[in-house]
């Protein structure tokens, strides 16, 4: 269904295939040092090499940079991903804050290696963004990857006081819970509101020019961090609770307010973010396309009655592989496949470059003016 005011119908340009993307949510640090994969190589060679290796996700996986780079994902949000959590038996989960932070450290230092390396640029301010998309946007599929860094549940910063040294090493966006409580907040999975320290720490960020992403927290965390926290918003990978009903997605409410912040909300591909009825685990449940994913798009657009709110957060390697996800999505590249999906729906060719790009660069463009 085309938007409630629409802008009329314009066809995709013929060169929709090297529209760039701005995605706003990948764990690459995260799958290099965690699932050790070699994300220099091709997606088929590194399914290749976990041939044998059981687990979720194992040689099913759909993002590298030779796929980034031909899906054009010029730029992206990265994350630094490490919970303290003494009861978690996950390889996300250690013991105290501190190995947390040493370990999201770890990823750091390995993304500022890839910076050495020629393989992307660490963008922490509007010069480096407004270059990096300006090379990709001219064409230039050899440029550095520019990487955004943000971090997913923020037990990796000790104390609201650690916050400047994260901002002095280029972290930009916060979240301040993952999955369970966090030392901050309460997340998904869980219910209650900010600890004294996520207060305290929401006015640090605020004071250093820090982005609060609302994506993973539990409700009444959602509403508290969003009244006492004034600086910019986002989510960076989240979807519509309308259509997919669980905590972890937004209610059209949560929505209605991330919109009067002027704020984007990024669609994740996860499959049981994205119908109901598909469970985790078993694969068991209704088909998952890139069309359920545009589903979550339009809900977004019918609310704010324009599209300029809705982009890519995608959350590819976020733990599932091609067993969890859109089953027409066999690599990154193929994000590209939702142009033509929008434009059917009535979406103009500037719609689907706000939503590929255009609505996360104005986002920055204000939040770091």
């Amino acid at each position: 269904m085309p938007l409630s005011e629409p802008k009329g119908f314009s066809p995709v340009p013929q060169n929709l295939a090297t529209n760039l993307i701005i995605d706003a949510h990948l764990d690459l640090a995260w799958n290099a040092l965690s699932w050790n994969r070699d994300l220099h190589l091709k997606v088929a060679q590194m399914r290749t090499s976990e041939a044998g290796i059981e687990g979720k996700s194992r040689g099913r996986n759909t993002v590298s940079f030779p796929q980034m780079r031909e899906g054009r994902v010029g730029v992206s949000m990265v994350t630094l991903l490490a919970r303290a959590n003494p009861e978690g038996r996950s390889i996300l989960d250690f013991r105290n804050q501190q190995s947390a932070s040493a370990a999201a450290q770890g990823q750091l230092a390995w993304y500022r290696l890839l910076e050495e390396e020629g393989v992307c640029h660490l963008i922490n301010d509007l010069n480096a963004l407004r270059a990096s998309t300006s090379a990709w946007k001219a064409g230039s599929g050899d440029a550095p990857l520019g990487f955004i860094l943000s971090m997913e549940g923020a037990d990796p910063i000790i104390s609201p006081s650690h916050a400047e040294w994260w901002y002095r090493a280029g972290l930009r966006a916060v979240g301040l819970a993952h999955y369970g409580p966090s030392a901050y907040a309460n997340g998904t999975a869980c219910e209650g509101g900010l600890f004294p320290a996520g207060r305290e720490l929401l006015r640090a960020m605020e004071e250093l020019g820090m982005i609060l992403d609302l994506t993973h927290l539990a409700d009444e965390a959602f509403w508290e961090a969003a009244k006492l926290f004034r600086g910019p918003v986002l989510a960076s990978h989240n979807n519509c609770r309308a259509i997919t009903p669980h905590q972890r997605q937004f209610s059209d409410d949560q929505i209605r307010l991330l919109i009067e912040r002027d704020a984007v909300i990024g669609t994740a591909l996860d499959a049981w973010m994205l119908v109901p009825g598909w469970t985790q685990g078993t694969g068991n449940g209704p088909r998952v396309t890139l069309e359920s994913a545009v589903e979550h798009i339009d809900h977004i657009c019918q609310i704010a009655g324009t599209s300029r709110h809705c982009a890519i957060g995608s959350d590819l390697d976020g733990g599932f592989g091609t067993e969890q996800g859109p089953e027409d999505l066999d690599t990154i590249a193929d994000l590209q496949s939702l142009g033509p999906l929008l434009a059917a729906r009535g979406y103009s060719a500037e719609d689907v470059e706000g939503i590929f790009h255009g609505n996360w660069l104005r986002f920055f463009e204000r939040a770091w003016a």
